[in-house]
């Protein structure tokens, strides 16, 4: 192996893989998010707002196991199983009057990001309660906001880390394994997005997907510093149109194949998904890469 190497945007020299493998053998007992930690406060790895990046430095180490570069202890808890839903408590305080008629009726509409723990509860309740996914802890950097008009809460939003591999979007991309894995923070994922079942408001998703997009970069690096190049998401073809992201000037570029990143065996068939992408910075290709298309054989595709 040649180093440094490049992974999620930290560079790791050969004294850091002999580090962890030394912390690995003599603390790998106490399971991996203590690796994790520890390595953090080490390295003093933190994100703009000062905060560890603990999540990060787990899913570091989860791809360097992948390399075949070290090896991780047993998890102390097993894998959650395909489909796991994160349980939520109901929210008593929404309240659900009906609302109807089209965007330009209603008033004030406008968009908090979550900052408080308060806040950031009542997200959990509404994805929970009412989106046909339910929630799920999503990986990597986070956005999520709440949704509100006409003096009552609409739904939310929520922004998490991009998919590993997805084909389409890697080949409409055109970057390599090396530029993927040094660039994918850049590139987020617009994993939720629920307006409650009792709105029923014409062009109210579209609009609010525009007002997004406009200020998705700002919001970003406010909290973690740095802007994004693409924004994606996935929707299930059997089951949605994708009217209101066409509306909102996303693009369809592709589908997925029905696998998850941990699905080498093909054996769980997860729905097929249209593949969207929206383009904040107009050159993004060249942000996220320096050119040709390489070996994607390592991983399997969602």
């Amino acid at each position: 192996m040649q180093y440094p190497i490049t992974i999620l945007k930290r560079v790791v020299q050969s004294e850091d893989i002999e580090e962890i493998k030394k912390l690995i053998a003599e603390e790998g007992h106490l399971g991996r998010s203590h690796i994790s930690r520890v390595l953090c406060v080490e390295w003093n790895w933190k994100n703009s707002r000062g905060l560890y990046q603990d999540i990060s430095c787990r899913d570091l180490l989860r791809r360097l196991e992948r390399r075949g570069i070290i090896t991780l202890p047993g998890l102390l808890t097993g894998h959650r199983k395909v489909g796991y839903k994160n349980k939520v408590s109901p929210h008593h305080n929404i309240t659900e009057s009906p609302l109807s008629g089209s965007v330009e009726n209603l008033k004030t509409i406008h968009i908090e990001m979550i900052q408080e723990k308060a806040e950031n509860e009542i997200y959990k309740s509404l994805i929970g309660n009412y989106h046909y996914l339910g929630y799920h802890q999503g990986s990597g950097e986070q956005l999520r906001y709440l949704v509100y008009g006409s003096n009552q809460l609409l739904g939310c939003i929520g922004f998490q880390g991009a998919s590993y591999k997805v084909g389409c979007r890697d080949e409409y991309i055109g970057w390599n394994k090396s530029q993927r894995e040094k660039n994918l923070s850049m590139v987020i994922n617009n994993g939720r997005f629920l307006l409650l079942p009792w709105v029923c408001v014409k062009n109210l998703a579209s609009y609010v997907l525009g007002k997004m997009m406009k200020r998705i970069n700002e919001d970003m690096e406010k909290r973690y510093g740095h802007k994004i190049a693409l924004v994606e998401t996935y929707v299930e073809s059997n089951r949605f149109r994708g009217t209101c992201y066409q509306a909102a000037n996303w693009k369809k570029i592709g589908q997925t194949k029905g696998r998850g990143r941990n699905d080498r065996q093909k054996q769980y068939g997860k729905p097929v998904k249209d593949v969207y992408v929206y383009e904040p910075d107009k050159q993004f290709r060249s942000v996220l890469s320096a050119g040709c298309l390489q070996d994607f054989a390592r991983f399997p595709e969602q």
